[in-house]
């Protein structure tokens, strides 16, 4: 399906890796390989440097864990220990609220999680403007959402991209907060992404973490980044008087909990760096691989690392 609105060059490429900030990195790892299949490609700890760059001091020396799935190389999936705040509950707080995973057979994974220290809140179904996609929500436990996505019709001309092995990569992250406008207007207008329709949409996990009406919808729409199948959904939370939507709550000088951080393929950085926390350093990390990368905050206190490809 393609219903693009804007035809832009995008300075986002692609996702590089989504970032998680759990309190048990040890527990993470074994979790994500028994029930999803990853692979720990890297284990360390947060330089200073790196802590830095994020606008996190106290996360240096943290344990850091960098895993990927089957088939998938590039895109990866990292944890950072981190202490838990309390009262944070998922789908409720400003910034990344999801990471959102392809995968070959939603109803098969769905099996998996009974029992698991994944809460699933939302069971597989198709999307409602978009049928033959059919996706699942779970709740992992760093406090994390992740989204499971298949495409049920015809993978070659969709708009997701085909899976790498029974579960894929991360191809959209999905960020929210209290002004849709100004969340859309500064992902396009930095980043060039390709637009769609703002859909009036009834997100029911939304709806059942926040205690809204069954009937209550939220602006959404999912834009473009340059490669195939890598997007990133915009939600406007509702907020003010009588709803619960706000702030997320972090420990001091910390990643915020749970999806924490997303990390995008720039083709240049210099146009990023007057906005970034700290100036750009070459990094030899896996997700880094010798290049450049930045972070900047985005309008609703969301993480946005950028990694330079030339």
């Amino acid at each position: 399906m393609s219903d693009w609105t804007t035809d832009t060059d995008p300075a986002l490429l692609r996702i590089a890796a989504v970032t998680t900030a759990t309190p048990d990195i040890a527990a993470i790892e074994r979790i994500y390989a028994d029930y999803l299949g990853l692979r720990t490609i890297e284990r360390g700890q947060v330089g200073e440097t790196l802590a830095a760059a994020w606008g996190t001091p106290a996360a240096a020396d943290s344990a850091m864990l960098t895993m990927a799935s089957d088939g998938e190389d590039e895109v990866l999936f990292r944890f950072v220990e981190a202490p838990m705040p309390p009262g944070y509950r998922p789908l409720t707080t400003y910034g990344w609220n999801a990471w959102e995973i392809i995968v070959d057979d939603v109803h098969t994974l769905a099996r998996r999680f009974p029992g698991s220290p994944f809460t699933v809140i939302g069971e597989p179904r198709p999307l409602q403007f978009m049928p033959s996609i059919i996706a699942m929500q779970v709740a992992g436990p760093a406090g994390e959402c992740l989204y499971f996505t298949m495409e049920s019709g015809d993978r070659e001309t969709s708009i997701l991209p085909p899976p790498s092995g029974f579960i894929g990569r991360p191809f959209i992250v999905v960020a929210a907060g209290p002004e849709f406008v100004t969340l859309l207007r500064w992902y396009v207008d930095n980043f060039a992404l390709r637009e769609r329709p703002v859909r009036q949409s009834k997100v029911r996990v939304i709806q059942d973490a926040q205690g809204l009406d069954m009937e209550h919808t939220i602006d959404l729409s999912a834009i473009g980044m340059r490669q195939r199948g890598n997007l990133l959904e915009l939600d406007g939370y509702p907020n003010g008087e009588g709803y619960i939507a706000g702030p997320r709550p972090r420990a001091p000088g910390h990643l915020p909990p749970g999806n924490a951080l997303a990390s995008f393929e720039v083709e240049d950085i210099e146009p990023f760096i007057s906005q970034a926390i700290a100036a750009p350093q070459v990094r030899e990390e896996a997700i880094y691989r010798g290049r450049r990368s930045c972070t900047l905050i985005g309008p609703a206190g969301e993480l946005v690392e950028l990694i330079e490809v030339n």
